[in-house]
Order: structure tokens, then sequence, then C-alpha cells
């Protein structure tokens, strides 16, 4: 799986998480579980030290990122500025 950011909503920056195959030549690879997330560098800095949860609350249930970084949050919380 790759972990990154990317410009977009009314904060500035988003997460981005997509299956991948191979790693790329400049990613980090962190493993945990057994499962390899990679990250490149330019993402690496906005989320160094977060920590990325599967919560279920009630009916509702995803991925939770607990950012350091992370400076403030858009109201519907799709974005972040650092």
């Amino acid at each position: 799986m790759r972990l990154g950011v990317k410009t977009s909503g009314c904060s500035g920056m988003a997460y981005l998480l997509e299956f991948v195959d191979e790693q790329a030549p400049e990613d980090q690879v962190f493993e945990e579980f057994g499962l390899k997330v990679y990250v490149d560098p330019k993402s690496l800095v906005y989320l160094e030290g977060t920590e990325l949860d599967f919560v279920k609350e009630g009916l509702n249930e995803g991925l939770r990122f607990s950012n350091p970084n992370v400076a403030a949050e858009c109201g519907c919380g799709e974005s972040f500025t650092v």
C-alpha cells in the first residue's frame, strides 16, 4: 500500500492511499503486521510520526489518521494544513 499526501480540499492537503504492486526506488518502506507501506520522500515530511488505525464507532468504520504535524483541519475532516 502507498501512503502519501496530495494538494486538495479547502485546507490544502489530503491523505492518499492506493494499492501498489511494486516499490518505487525512492520510497521509504515501513512494515507492520505483514503489511508493507510505501511512502515517497515528499510525503514523508508531512507524515512523519503519523499513526494509522482502523476504527469502528457505531455504524461507522474506517481509517483514522493521527498526525502530529497537523496545524488545522477543515470542518469536514477531509483535508489539513501543516
